[in-house]
């Protein structure tokens, strides 16, 4: 069933069918956005994943402080040719359950930009585990890394700054800052119906661009990225995830590959480890102004992620190769 939508954007897409950009600028396309507050408004092939119909949309949540305890209030979906914004305020439980064959498919690749909140949001409230991502922010350090350049522990490439680097996209985001400032200026700003016009076009402008960004990243990754891009883009969906049943029922992280085993430097496996700290302990695991926990990243190769303000505010997430991982362990033990 056709919907008629009053607002439409462009979105960018690469210059051939292919999948592959040719060097040339992309090419525009003015598609439909619409809001969706009942899942028959979803194409069928999202609500019905299968192997025959395999897609690739671009992904974003916006909420309330969007986390296990916040809010989620919208639901970002870019296609080729539309874009839906999901409505979980009006659509409720229903609408979003009804998303969750789609969300944890292996036939449907979700491009985000940094996946943890999002993922935690939908686990915690609607009890979707979010799978087969491809996170923006972790391609776009594996692709410096194949490069030669090395990341500072706490350097993290925002969406803002993603979209600034030519090579991607190279367009100013400036209206994400207006958006912040009505953000602090109505906290509730995503919770107010019905949308207005300022508020589809953040939601919009936040998901318009992966696609294109997500065909030119695939451009760029060799094989072994690819693999590390998969197994990170798992570790970090699940990390803030954490209940007692420590992961059992989701998706199994990927293997390495035989064809990558058989190099020389073949990698090691990667994993998320949660590490319990008692109470009254964080400070020294974090230190004053932060210098202790960043000692301890640049002491090992592996990613150290602490809940903060949203939480948890007990726990340690580490993502990284096994040795690293172990060794982060030890060290954070011996502060505490």
């Amino acid at each position: 069933m056709a919907f008629a939508s009053p607002y439409q954007t462009y979105i960018p897409f690469p210059s051939n069918s292919g999948g592959k950009d040719d060097g040339h600028e992309a090419h525009l396309s003015l598609v439909p956005i619409h809001i969706v507050t009942h899942a028959s408004q979803l194409p069928i092939e999202f609500l019905s994943p299968s192997p025959e119909k395999q897609l690739v949309v671009g992904f974003d949540c916006e909420g309330v402080d969007l986390c296990r305890y916040g809010t989620l209030c919208i639901m970002q979906l870019a296609f080729t040719d539309a874009i839906y914004l999901v409505d979980a305020i009006q659509g409720g439980e229903k609408l979003m359950k009804a998303c969750k064959r789609a969300l944890e498919s292996n036939f449907i690749t979700k491009v985000i930009h940094d996946c943890k909140r999002d993922s935690e949001a939908l686990y915690f409230q609607y009890g979707i585990k979010l799978h087969n991502v491809v996170d923006t922010q972790i391609a776009y350090y594996l692709i410096e890394e194949q490069q030669g350049q090395t990341r500072a522990p706490d350097d993290y490439i925002s969406f803002v700054g993603l979209l600034a680097d030519p090579r991607y996209c190279g367009i100013s985001y400036t209206e994400k800052k207006e958006v912040r400032v009505l953000l602090k200026q109505d906290p509730k700003f995503w919770t107010r119906r019905p949308l207005s016009e300022s508020m589809v076009r953040a939601a919009t402008d936040d998901v318009r661009f992966l696609l294109y960004i997500f065909y030119k990243m695939m451009e760029k990754l060799n094989e072994r990225s690819l693999w590390q891009l998969a197994v990170r883009g798992a570790l970090y969906c699940r990390c803030f995830c954490y209940t007692d049943n420590e992961y059992a029922d989701w998706p199994s992280i990927p293997n390495i590959p035989d064809y990558l085993t058989v190099e020389e430097s073949a990698p090691e496996q990667e994993i998320l480890s949660v590490l319990n700290i008692p109470p009254g302990k964080m400070g020294l695991v974090i230190g004053r102004k932060g210098a202790s926990i960043l000692s301890i990243k640049n002491s090992c190769n592996a990613e150290i992620l602490i809940g903060g303000e949203k939480g948890p505010p007990d726990k340690v997430f580490i993502i990284g190769p096994v040795k690293q991982v172990r060794k982060a362990e030890a060290i954070l033990r011996g502060r505490i």
